[in-house]
């Protein structure tokens, strides 16, 4: 059977200092982010998610955006070369939560930058964002790794947003959705629904009908449930305030097969 694993990393103390790209700075409440960290893991665990937790990193105050270390494809798990310097000691834990789940890995070498949140996959290809943290040696590298595989490698233009995922994400049956003001190229998908707020263009698939998705897109959140899909609302607003979202805590890795 595929796997429903999940590695994790508990927010540092030190959040508040984390880099923020596309937004003003605001205050952040550590302790309320360390609770609404907890009711993730948890809401991911009330849906069958095995989590792995990745060891602490309380010096990397943006280690929490665990998704960032690497980039999984089937049993290969890619480690990224953070676009942030300040970053790049975040992903040694993570390639040992990775191995220690018998992946195959694989790293992104200078002069190649990638940062996990810049991926989406849908199937079988696998969009890159090109903007300020992932480079184009780090998309030539990534397709190296991935194409033998059955990866088709697509990369995107991402310029109004610091990843990727943080503009788009994708539905079970492959549709993109993004709110339209922070996406570059919506064509780039051949299918784009546009989402009525910010927040709500992140979910994360739990399985069967069920998305993960932040308590501050009620009204995406109607328009999901309207289609069908059942959204599982948590708060996320201490993470939301650097530029997190539901997709960078956690690393699905949902075709570990042995």
């Amino acid at each position: 059977m595929p796997s429903k694993k999940a590695l994790v990393r508990r927010p540092s103390p030190r959040l508040a200092e984390g880099l923020v790209t596309h937004i003003a700075p605001e205050p952040v409440d550590a302790a309320l982010a360390l609770r609404q960290w907890e009711g993730y893991v948890e809401t991911l665990r009330a849906h069958g998610w095995q989590t792995v937790e990745v060891a602490a990193a309380d010096e990397c105050p943006d280690g929490v955006f665990v998704e960032d270390t690497m980039v999984v494809f089937r049993n290969v798990a890619l480690i990224g070369r953070p676009g942030a310097q300040s970053r790049r000691p975040e992903t040694e834990a993570a390639e040992r939560a990775a191995s220690g789940l018998g992946m195959s890995i694989n790293h992104v070498r200078e002069p190649g930058t990638l940062d996990g949140g810049d991926v989406l996959k849908i199937g079988d290809t696998v969009y890159v964002g090109r903007g300020g943290r992932t480079n184009a040696a780090g998309v030539r590298q990534l397709r190296a790794a991935f194409a033998p595989l059955g990866a088709r490698v697509v990369a995107v233009p991402v310029s109004r947003v610091l990843h990727l995922k943080s503009a788009v994400t994708a539905l079970p049956d492959g549709t993109v959705i993004g709110h339209p003001p922070l996406v570059d190229d919506p064509s780039v998908f051949p299918h784009f629904l546009p989402v009525p707020e910010e927040a709500g263009a992140h979910v994360v698939l739990l399985g069967a009908d069920r998305l993960l998705m932040s308590a501050s897109a009620p009204k995406t959140a109607e328009l999901l449930a309207a289609l069908g899909y059942t959204p599982v609302p948590v708060d996320l607003t201490e993470f939301e305030k650097r530029e997190g979202c539901v997709t960078c805590l956690s690393v699905r890795v949902r075709e570990l097969y042995g």
